[in-house]
């Protein structure tokens, strides 16, 4: 059985694409397509409310919390400065999209008389946190990036909308994404290109491209994102931000892409996680303990320990590292950043190896999480939207070979796919008893200069042009999702860590795998980790 990763051998991330054709024309059949407008970024009111606070808009969420519990500055004082900020920057980035300013600044107020009162709402009374465009907030307008729902307000709160609230934090603003979250850049036709704050010719990665640009350049200390195929992890290590996937189901899924299906119908029930980017590990812990756990909704998540156990000394850390999945090349410079990292860590005494997981065949990860994503989409359609789809299929599958897995789904197909994900899935945590951490590239490369699609089906981007690292020719899925998709198929937690630079100073990531439903216990080594290895800066110009 082939391992390695060749020019043709695109069948892993094939279904990257064909379930984002499915779920368009499934749209297209559904509610149909509309002409798009032009773009409607935020717009900065003439008169801004606050004044500079360029201090406070840095401080981590943790610390802005624990700043207005003692009274060292108001809930109104920060969000005014968020907002502040935001005037001056956003028009540059795009990262926030929606912002009701007015209802913002009068829950600061309330937050504040409440704590006034001897109210604490909960451990993120009066912060600001910033919200993807795709989780339903209660009354904000919330489009999926999709035209027909341009202008959808939503009537209720996702669950981890709903318990970020219950935690007491302000819903800041809503943040740019890729229609239908489904790209690794970020732009779409309803409110346009977002840019990356460390060079803003470039992508800031996607689909949570809009929040990572946000946290990095201090507009937003918290946002939340989702990650099918490395969807949090890649904008932040675009950014140079920190992010987890936690493992599939850890968070529910409940008031995701709404108005695309009933608010009580999961779409997706394997591979994709929800969860936090920030500008420090101690906010993911923060925020993933808030934000974890059963809902009465969403049937998939289980009651979890969210106590990690006794943290060890860096000498009792055994760490497994590998910089080649399946051959898929990396980037020159991203090598030396991850080996200058794990040297890092050798020369604080511990245990390393170079090691990929035995018999985890990539090849078959990477045509595992395609058909699976696939087989979870393709039955929920109308046979209409079928026959448009595999017949649209067929016309491209010469010109792209990323449609090869547009196919008919089938019972047996579903339990074969079912049973060698299991597999995989059982290969993997039979190596991760062995480490306490799987240390890997996020993506081939840092971020790239922005790129067009060759086409456009039914509003989405089909790439055929190849993404060139150092002297490579990769395919566009494989370049961006080679390193994290396996993960997906796997359901495994990852932190991203920025761990370094390009030359031309771009931040180059890393992620730290761990074991299923041990989330706590990632955070707590990655945390360890990132004090001796990490390299997060702030960029510069905000």
């Amino acid at each position: 059985m082939k391992n390695k990763f060749h020019r043709n051998d695109f069948s892993g991330i094939i279904s990257l694409k064909s379930i984002n054709l499915l779920l368009f024309l499934s749209l297209f059949v559904f509610v149909g397509c509309q002409s798009s407008s032009d773009p409607l970024p935020y717009q900065t009111p003439e008169n801004s409310t606050a004044a500079s606070g360029r201090p406070i808009v840095f401080l981590s969420a943790s610390d802005l919390a624990a700043g207005i519990r003692s009274g060292t500055f108001s809930s109104h004082e920060v969000i005014s400065a968020h907002i502040n900020h935001i005037h001056k920057y956003n028009p540059d980035l795009n990262a926030l999209v929606v912002i009701d300013e007015k209802t913002t600044l009068d829950r600061a107020r309330q937050a504040d008389e409440a704590l006034a009162a001897g109210e604490l709402w909960g451990p993120l009374h009066g912060v600001p946190v910033s919200i993807k465009d795709h989780f339903a907030v209660k009354n904000m307008r919330i489009t999926n990036a999709f035209t027909p729902l341009s202008d959808q307000v939503t009537d209720f709160d996702a669950t981890i909308v709903k318990r970020l609230k219950n935690a007491g934090a302000i819903i800041l603003g809503i943040t740019n994404m890729p229609v239908m979250a489904m790209d690794v850049q970020t732009f779409n036709p309803i409110y346009g290109r977002t840019n990356n704050p460390w060079d803003l010719t470039r992508t800031p990665g996607g689909s949570t491209g809009g929040g990572a640009a946000a946290v990095a350049t201090g507009m937003s200390p918290l946002t939340i994102g989702s990650d099918l195929a490395g969807s949090i992890r890649i904008p932040a290590a675009f950014c140079g931000v920190y992010g987890i996937k936690p493992t599939e189901n850890f968070v529910s899924s409940y008031g995701i892409f709404p108005g695309l299906t009933d608010k009580n119908r999961r779409t997706i029930r394997a591979m994709a996680s929800l969860g936090p980017l920030a500008r420090s590990i101690k906010d993911l812990k923060l925020c993933l303990s808030i934000i974890a756990g059963p809902d009465g909704y969403d049937a998939m998540v289980p009651a979890v320990n969210m106590t990690p156990k006794t943290k060890p000394g860096y000498k009792e850390l055994r760490i497994a590292w590998s910089d080649n999945f399946g051959d898929v090349p990396v980037s020159n410079e991203t090598r030396k950043v991850l080996k200058q990292f794990i040297d890092k860590l050798s020369d604080e005494g511990c245990t390393i190896k170079k090691i990929n997981p035995a018999d985890f065949n990539f090849i078959e990860v990477w045509e595992t999480w395609g058909k699976m994503v696939d087989l979870q989409i393709n039955v929920t359609l109308p046979s209409s939207a079928r026959f448009i789809m595999y017949t649209l299929g067929g016309i491209h599958r010469s010109k792209s070979p990323l449609l090869q897995m547009v196919y008919p789904a089938t019972y047996d197909k579903f339990i074969e796919t079912c049973s060698k994900r299991e597999i995989l899935i059982a290969h993997l945590e039979q190596f991760l008893m062995e480490w306490d951490v799987f240390i890997c590239p996020v993506t081939t490369q840092p971020a790239y200069k922005h790129l067009e699609p060759n086409d456009v089906i039914f509003g989405y981007n089909i790439y055929d042009d190849p993404i060139p690292v150092d002297e490579h020719q990769l395919n566009y899925w494989m370049a961006n999702a080679a390193y994290t998709a396996p993960f997906n198929t796997t359901g495994h937690p990852a932190v991203t860590i920025p761990a370094g630079y390009s030359q031309d100073g771009m931040p180059i990531g890393v992620q730290l795998v761990g074991r299923r439903w041990h989330d706590m216990e990632l955070l707590e080594i990655a945390e360890m980790i990132d004090a001796v290895a990490g390299a997060y800066r702030e960029p510069a110009g905000y």
